[in-house]
């Protein structure tokens, strides 16, 4: 991974990354919120298994799909490449 040696962010990219990290943060929260409650659901509601199993289903990749993205965002902003 090649990692620039000076590097240099305006005030205005470092608040851009922020957002985008606050907004994946929240977005991993929000789906990990989904699975518990669907849970919760299954442990008082049995009946109710079927519909939050696929609710929980969608959710990890969900995650995985916003931590990718915060991933390539913040590599290209500290222009970092992979190879």
């Amino acid at each position: 991974m090649g990692v620039p040696s000076a590097l240099s962010l305006s005030p205005e990219e470092i608040e851009k990354l922020n957002r985008k990290l606050s907004d994946m943060r929240h977005s991993v929260n929000n789906h990990l919120t989904l699975l518990t409650t669907a849970l919760e659901l299954i442990r008082r509601k049995p009946d109710s298994t079927p519909r939050m199993l696929e609710s929980m289903a969608d959710q990890p990749q969900k995650i995985r799909d916003e931590l990718v993205q915060f991933s390539e965002d913040f590599e290209r902003a500290l222009k970092i490449n992979q190879d």
